[in-house]
């Protein structure tokens, strides 16, 4: 405390002089405590005419001012997977959801009245703590799951970090459990941990793996790709070039493209923080089906050559078209597409990128291996890839496989090598069937581009190009020719 030092020391001695002032009664006017001033003539004897009860009062004396309790932090927090539910912070011991009035978290706004409201019960489940462990408990009629495992009414299991809780059907998924106190956060980058909320582990490739993840601030679901630094051979050169390319990037802008929505590095590690796409993998998509049905396969193709041509016409080579580089939005047959990885193709060197691709060949154009270390290759690559993608959808199989033909993957590939397996191919039409025959050709000169593979007999199908106008651009105005 500032004090002007006479008064100071003024103030001390008094209070040397009469130790026992504090426990004296104050009945007497002038026999008081030393804690604050009786009469004016005392404030003024200072000589200044106005002295305070701050410079009268000794430190020692005055209480300490009370510190306000810190706001008490959650040990979890629920994060809802459907429209309408909302974020519960878990800051008590125990919590209950359910149609009930009386449960923590109640099932009442009209946004989570869907057709799965009368599945709920009044206490369908309860999340609780005990020594520090999560436990969830099963009081429902139809049933409470985690990770699809039914509990059991009455039943209680310790509810795992990123666990998916699912009410009356494993497939109805309402929340993931983050539990606070578990540090999955450590190594992110700040920026990155600031911003978002890292969770399960939804897909890994050879470049790294994807994680779920919510924007802190709305709880918006994303996807966060991670690529370790080590896995590259060249890691200067893949540094200096990643922020820059990265930046491009996130200005491209197609529908049939995943959006790349922030970047963030470390000293081992890039973040890539994308759109969330809620059906998953093509390649899941047809494993479930066995093939897909034509109008399905010619609807999805349709989309993959638009987004495509759009890359090619921002001079982005994919190069490693797949169909588990290929994402779904909904689990509905008619849904829109989205192509993911293409910004490999950029943010790393090609040497780095040809290694990556090289492990799995299987959708690999000829060029790539008999011409990419002479004279290399060109876009026509993608076109390949298509080829084979668009027989995987409507053959259910790979074209170029060890148990397709004695010959190696990489022999077939550069000879052209492949058959249509009669059950498999005999509901396919004969256009479909020559759209694939003119992309899977081994002379790249000779091979279909993204234009024309466009203007094929098999595409000029407006029913077909309606609905994708439809699903690129659900705000309206798209043409059949979906924007050129």
């Amino acid at each position: 405390m500032s004090q002007d030092p006479e008064q100071g020391t003024q103030s001390q001695s008094q209070t040397q002089s009469q130790p026992q002032t504090q426990s004296q009664p104050q009945s007497q006017g002038g026999s008081s405590s030393s804690s604050a001033p009786t009469s004016s003539s005392q404030t003024s004897s200072s000589g200044s005419g106005t002295l305070s009860s701050v410079d009268t009062i000794p430190v020692r004396d005055l209480a300490s001012i009370p510190e306000e309790d810190p706001e008490p932090q959650p040990w979890g927090r629920l994060l809802p997977m459907k429209t309408g539910f909302r974020v519960q912070n878990c800051v008590e011991d125990e919590y209950t959801f359910g149609r009930g009035r009386k449960c923590s978290y109640t099932f009442s706004d009209p946004a989570m009245m869907g057709p799965w409201i009368s599945t709920y019960s009044k206490q369908h489940f309860r999340v609780f703590r005990e020594n520090n462990i999560v436990f969830i408990e099963d009081r429902s009629a139809n049933g409470t799951f985690v990770d699809g495992v039914k509990i059991g009414i009455g039943k209680k299991i310790p509810l795992a970090n990123n666990a998916e809780i699912s009410l009356a059907n494993p497939g109805h998924k309402l929340f993931v459990f983050i539990d606070l106190t578990a540090d999955e956060q450590e190594n992110l980058p700040s920026e990155l941990k600031a911003k978002y909320l890292m969770s399960r582990k939804i897909g890994v490739g050879v470049c790294g793996e994807v994680k779920l993840a919510f924007e802190r601030d709305t709880c918006k679901k994303v996807a966060i790709k991670t690529i370790n630094k080590q896995n590259f051979p060249s890691i200067g050169t893949a540094t200096r070039n990643a922020e820059r390319e990265i930046e491009i990037l996130k200005r491209i802008d197609h529908p049939c493209l995943i959006k790349t929505e922030a970047f963030f590095q470390t000293e081992e590690s890039y973040y890539i923080v994308l759109e969330l796409m809620e059906g998953g993998e093509l390649l899941d998509r047809i494993k479930s089906r066995g093939q897909l049905d034509e109008a399905i396969a010619k609807l999805y193709f349709f989309q993959m050559l638009k987004g495509v041509q759009y890359l090619h016409q921002n001079d982005i080579t994919h190069r490693d078209l797949k169909p588990e580089n290929v994402l779904l939005s909904s689990g509905d047959d008619v849904c829109l597409i989205k192509i993911t990885d293409f910004n490999q193709s950029k943010i790393l060197e090609e040497s780095s990128l040809m290694k990556t691709l090289c492990g799995t060949p299987n959708y690999l154009a000829p060029e790539v291996f008999l011409s990419a270390t002479t004279e290399g290759y060109t876009s026509a690559v993608d076109c390949w890839s298509l080829g084979v993608l668009l027989f995987v959808c409507l053959g259910g199989y790979q074209p170029f496989h060890p148990d397709i033909s004695e010959l190696p993957v990489r022999e077939q590939i550069t000879q052209g090598h492949y058959r249509f397996i009669k059950s498999k191919w005999e509901n396919v039409s004969a256009s479909g069937k020559n759209l694939v025959k003119k992309l899977l050709v081994v002379d790249p000169k000779k091979r279909l581009t993204i234009e024309e593979a466009l203007r094929h007999p098999w595409l000029q199908d407006e029913e077909m190009k309606k609905l994708a106008s439809q699903v690129m651009y659900p705000e309206g105005g798209g043409d059949v020719e979906v924007r050129e």
